[in-house]
C-alpha cells in the first residue's frame, strides 16, 4: 500500500485540547459512559493504563479543571461531561458543575487506577459500574483517539467511535500500517511527498499554525504554568537577552507549552500523538521566517508539512511513549527539517541537520508531562534552528560519533533501537520515582 501526503497528515496530525495522555483517558471514559442511559447512575470507575499514559497523565494539568490533575479526576470529567465525538477535544464542555462533580467523585475514593502490566503500545481500558447493574467498558490502544473495543454487560457494542480494522487482519490499524510504510522510506522520498500537498492541505496546516500560536499568545501574555516563554521575553525587554531567531523560537514554543501544560482551555494542533510534539513541529519554523526572505506562506506551510513528516517517521520507530523525550529528539527533528527547507537547504542539508538535532539531544528523557516541559520545549526549538544553521554552513556529524549512522535514516533508527530496547529499564526507573514521590506526597 502506498501512502500520500493527505493520508499522513490525516492520520499524525490532529486537534487535542490539554495533555494528550489525560486527555486520553477522558475519551475512553466518556465513550463508555456513552453506553450508559443515566450518567447519575455511575457508582464506580476502574481504569487500567500502560506504564506511559501513567507517567505522562500523572502530573499534569487536566484543561477545565482549573489546575487540578490526576488520572483519576481525568476518567471522572470524561465520564461524568465528556464529548466521546469531539476525540482529543473531549473535555470541551466541561464546565465548574461538572469539575464539581468529578472532583467529589475522586474524593469518595470511587475512581481506582491500575497499572497494565505490558509495557510498549498505548493501552487504556475503563471500566463503568452502575447502581442499576450496569457494566460498561471502552478500550484505547496505539492511538491516544483509537477506540478499539466497547461493551456494554460484557458484550461488545457496534459504534460509530470504535476505529474499523481489516476483517482480514485484527491486529492491523491505519497507524501500524501507516508506520510500517514510513519505516521503508527513505529521506528523499519523504521530501517528495510535500509536492502532493493541496490547497485544503495547506488550509489545514495554516490552521495547525493558528492553534498553536494562540496558545504561545496566552502563554506570553499571561505567564501560566512556569512562565518560561514569558520570562524570557521580560529577559529581552530587560536587554539580558537579545532576541534573534533562535531566541524567538524558544520564546514561542515554551510560551505555548506553559499555556498547554498548564491546563489552559485552548486545543493545540498535535503531530504523532502529542500536542507538544505538535508545538515543538510548527513553532520554531513558523519564528524563523521572520527573519529570513520568504515572501510564500506556502513555502512555510510546506516546511511544517516535511516536518510533521519527519517527526512521524521517528516516531514509527520509538513508538508512541518511551524514556525519550521525543518533543526534543522526533518533533525537534521534525522542526529542523523544516527550517532547512525553508532556508533553502538541499537533501544533504536536511540530512546533516537532523543528524546534528539527534547528537545534540538523544539523551533528553521523558520524565512525564507537566510544567516543566516548557524547559524541554524550549532546548528542542532552540536546537532546531541552531542545527539547521549548522548544516547549512557544512557542519554535521560524522558516522564515527556515537549513535550516529551513515545515513539519517540509520541515524533515525538508532534513535528507535535506543527508545525501544536500550531505555526500557530507564523508563521503568523513571516511573518507580513518580509513583514513590506522589505517594509520599498524598
Amino acid at each position: 500500500m502506498s501512502y500520500k501526503i493527505k493520508d499522513l497528515l490525516k492520520l499524525e496530525v490532529a486537534p487535542a485540547l490539554g495533555c494528550t495522555e489525560p486527555t486520553a483517558i477522558a475519551l475512553a471514559s466518556a465513550a463508555a459512559a456513552s453506553l450508559i442511559k443515566d450518567k447519575n447512575s455511575i457508582e464506580k470507575i476502574d481504569i487500567t493504563v500502560d506504564p506511559n499514559i501513567y507517567k505522562n497523565g500523572l502530573a499534569v494539568s487536566i484543561p477545565g479543571a482549573k489546575g487540578n490533575s490526576g488520572l483519576d479526576l481525568a476518567a471522572a470529567l470524561g465520564a461524568f461531561g465528556g464529548d466521546p465525538t469531539l476525540k482529543l477535544e473531549v473535555l470541551n464542555p466541561i464546565d465548574d458543575d461538572i469539575l464539581n462533580i468529578a472532583k467529589k467523585f475522586v474524593n469518595d475514593k470511587k475512581v481506582t487506577v491500575s497499572l497494565y502490566d505490558k509495557v510498549g503500545k498505548i493501552h487504556i481500558h475503563t471500566r463503568i459500574e452502575t447502581n442499576n447493574n450496569e457494566i460498561a467498558e471502552a478500550i484505547i490502544e496505539e492511538l491516544h483517539d483509537n477506540i478499539v473495543s466497547m461493551k456494554l454487560n460484557g458484550e461488545e457494542v457496534k459504534n460509530e467511535l470504535i476505529t474499523e480494522r481489516k476483517a482480514d487482519n485484527k491486529d492491523s490499524s491505519p497507524l501500524s500500517e501507516l508506520e510500517e510504510w514510513l519505516k521503508e522510506r527513505e529521506l528523499e522520498e519523504l521530501i517528495k511527498l510535500l509536492d502532493e500537498l493541496d490547497d485544503e492541505d495547506y488550509q489545514f496546516l495554516k490552521e495547525g499554525v493558528e492553534y498553536n500560536l494562540k496558545l504561545s499568545e496566552y502563554g506570553l501574555i499571561h505567564g501560566p504554568g512556569l512562565g518560561v516563554g514569558s520570562t524570557l521575553e521580560r529577559l529581552v525587554k530587560e536587554r539580558l537577552l537579545k532576541k534573534d531567531m533562535v531566541l524567538h523560537a524558544k520564546i514561542i514554543t515554551s510560551a505555548a507549552a506553559d499555556a498547554r501544560m498548564s491546563g489552559v482551555k485552548l486545543p493545540a494542533m498535535s503531530s504523532a500523538g502529542s500536542g507538544n510534539h505538535g508545538l515543538t513541529a510548527i513553532l520554531p519554523i513558523w519564528a524563523v521566517k521572520d527573519y529570513i526572505n520568504c515572501n510564500s506562506e506556502k513555502t512555510v506551510l510546506k516546511s511544517i508539512a516535511l516536518s510533521h513528516v519527519i517527526t512521524a517517521y521517528i516516531k514509527a520507530f520509538t513508538g508512541r511513549l518511551s524514556a525519550v523525550c521525543g518533543c526534543s529528539i522526533a518533533a525537534g527533528a521534525g522542526a529542523t527539517a523544516g527550517i532547512t527547507y525553508l532556508m533553502g537547504g538541499n537533501l544533504k542539508h536536511i540530512a546533516n541537520a537532523i543528524k546534528n538535532l539527534i547528537e545534540d539531544l538523544a539523551g533528553v528523557i521523558c520524565d512525564g508531562a507537566k510544567a516543566s516541559c516548557a524547559f524541554k520545549l524550549s532546548t528542542a526549538a532552540g536546537s532546531a534552528v541552531n542545527s539547521a544553521l549548522f548544516a547549512l554552513h557544512g557542519i554535521d556529524v560524522k558516522s564515527t560519533d556515537g549513535i550516529i549512522g551513515k545515513t539519517p535514516e540509520q541515524t533515525m533508527k538508532n534513535v528507535g533501537r535506543l527508545s525501544t530496547q536500550g531505555m526500557i529499564e530507564t523508563d521503568r526507573t523513571i516511573l518507580d520515582i513518580m509513583i514513590k514521590k506522589y505517594f509520599e506526597e498524598i
